[in-house]
């Protein structure tokens, strides 16, 4: 039984950058961190006593007799890639719901490849555990994904991502004083809108749009080291909270379905309440919403938004981890072997239930 703990992301600048399209031109660069919200996965291999090959349990359970009738995406993807066709057990656990803007369908991806290298007695360095979930979400699945939520997934912690025009990709984490970054962390809020969406639908047409939006995308860019300077300076970090508001303006620009009306209107409010900025993350369209206010500012605005959820959470540094590792002593199909095939066969028989 092997089991994987893999980080979800927020991101404050340089959205839009991470794809291939922009940044195989142009270069790109995200401000990130992680959170300790996280997606668990727990594997083993099946024993051989059921009329299905393979169990994958997430939303939904599916019993399967070859991978090919896998209907999880990242899930076929990622056996097909590694070149699995053993029976497994796959088991997905999350501290918070798909499809929110957490880059929780890239969490999955890399604690997925991670769980099933342990399983192969391969232990893999954090920079291939992205390159490959790039690959297989990009690649192996064809889904309109940028660049950033595998590599923020795979390495952790508050960094800087970026994207060379060479299709090498760069982690360098930013530093800063403890009582800075932890006042930092105090002016944020995570709110959870109630809408969920597939970003990869709505990244699909802010693709499209890319050559359109060259004004806006350089400008994102550019608040990446903006950000950093802030958050390494020793400035009012208020100058923060102004530059996300600037850079959400922005992003709603780059497509019609980043925001709605209804998201709007929470925006509106938290910033009549004492929010200096914040944003939608993710593709957009909906998931959770990131503000940055004063922390004396905190409570007026969740009284500002009844209704929403506040998701409170730390910013972690470790990436995906395997926390949990027991290798079979005895494999089943070795049971099999030291048996007759006509004792092997009642014996598995009997555990199926067919037994008379």
């Amino acid at each position: 039984m092997i089991i994987s703990r893999t980080p979800f992301r927020m991101s404050f600048f340089g959205g839009g950058t991470d794809y291939p399209v922009w940044f195989r031109e142009h270069g790109g660069a995200v401000l990130a961190t992680t959170i300790d919200k996280y997606c668990y996965i727990s594997c083993r291999r099946l024993p051989p006593f059921f009329e299905h090959r393979s169990r994958i349990a997430y939303s939904r359970i599916e019993l399967v007799k070859n991978n090919e009738e896998i209907e999880h995406p990242a899930v076929r993807g990622v056996l097909k890639y590694l070149n699995i066709n053993d029976g497994l057990e796959i088991h997905h656990d999350g501290d918070l719901p798909a499809r929110t803007g957490l880059g929780s369908s890239s969490s999955f991806t890399v604690g997925l490849l991670h769980t099933l290298y342990a399983l192969q007695h391969i232990m893999p360095s954090k920079d291939q555990l992205a390159q490959a979930a790039i690959h297989v979400e990009q690649n192996v699945l064809g889904e309109a994904v940028g660049c950033q939520d595998q590599v923020l997934a795979a390495h952790g912690s508050l960094c800087k991502a970026t994207f060379f025009q060479n299709g090498e990709i760069g982690h360098t984490p930013i530093i800063m004083q403890p009582d800075r970054l932890a006042a930092f962390q105090s002016h944020l809020q995570l709110y959870f809108t109630g809408f969920s969406r597939i970003a990869s639908e709505v990244a699909r047409e802010q693709i499209d749009r890319t050559s359109q939006r060259k004004a806006e995308l350089f400008a994102m860019l550019e608040m990446v080291e903006e950000g950093i300077t802030i958050l390494t300076g020793g400035g009012d970090l208020a100058a923060f909270g102004t530059l996300l508001h600037e850079g959400w303006m922005l992003k709603r620009r780059l497509t019609s379905r980043i925001t709605t009306p209804a998201i709007d209107e929470i925006y509106t409010a938290a910033r009549a309440a004492g929010a200096l900025g914040g944003k939608l993350l993710g593709a957009g369209g909906g998931g959770f919403m990131l503000l940055f206010a004063k922390p004396e500012d905190h409570e007026r605005i969740r009284s500002a938004l009844p209704g929403l959820l506040q998701v409170p959470f730390k910013f972690e540094g470790l990436g995906t981890q395997i926390v949990f590792y027991q290798e079979d002593h005895l494999m089943l199909d070795d049971v099999w072997a030291h048996n007759s095939a006509d004792t092997a066969s009642q014996l598995k028989a009997a555990l199926l239930g067919k037994a008379a």
